[in-house]
């Protein structure tokens, strides 16, 4: 379930993990300075910091990333493996009052995935090393899948940025 509850919170009365109907296969590992202590909330957050980051995928994946090249933005996916997975409904810090887990990104979810639209700085394709200018994962999170950021499909039709 989870470490410790907030006043407000509403957790499932099972174990998501106690359902799991399919197995993913982790294709390599954040690399960040991030620990529990000091990791910041989102991306926007690390950022901020200046603190960049990379992927070190397992060996077996490094020819996927023919085509992916510096400058290019990607989506990560990534299990954030020490977070709770029974909330249902969480009190954040950030906002007023109690919000679903779907309606917040916060790692406390039944499937704890959770992705950042990031920028290639550097990238080994022999190696399968992707320099990323940041994250908001912890060292060691396990990644899911990288996937590249296209603005003609990943931005919703008439969508404008708030102001």
């Amino acid at each position: 379930m989870t470490d410790k509850m907030r006043e407000g919170e509403i957790a499932l009365p099972f174990d998501p993990a106690d359902r799991a109907e399919a197995r993913v296969a982790f294709i390599g590992r954040i690399r960040s300075p991030w620990s529990r202590a000091d990791c910041p909330k989102n991306i926007l957050q690390a950022r901020a910091r200046g603190l960049p980051a990379r992927i070190v995928l397992d060996p077996a994946y490094a020819q996927a990333l023919t085509g992916l090249e510096p400058g290019r933005a990607i989506v990560v996916l990534y299990w954030m493996d020490r977070g709770g997975r029974g909330l249902l409904v969480q009190n954040p810090h950030h906002v007023a009052g109690q919000r679903g887990t779907f309606s917040i990104r916060s790692p406390n979810r039944p499937n704890p995935i959770c992705m950042s639209t990031v920028l290639i700085t550097s990238i080994d394709h022999k190696s399968g090393v992707i320099g990323i200018d940041a994250t908001d994962a912890f060292d060691g999170t396990p990644v899911v899948d990288i996937k590249p950021w296209m603005p003609r499909v990943d931005v919703p039709p008439g969508w404008h940025p708030e102001e």
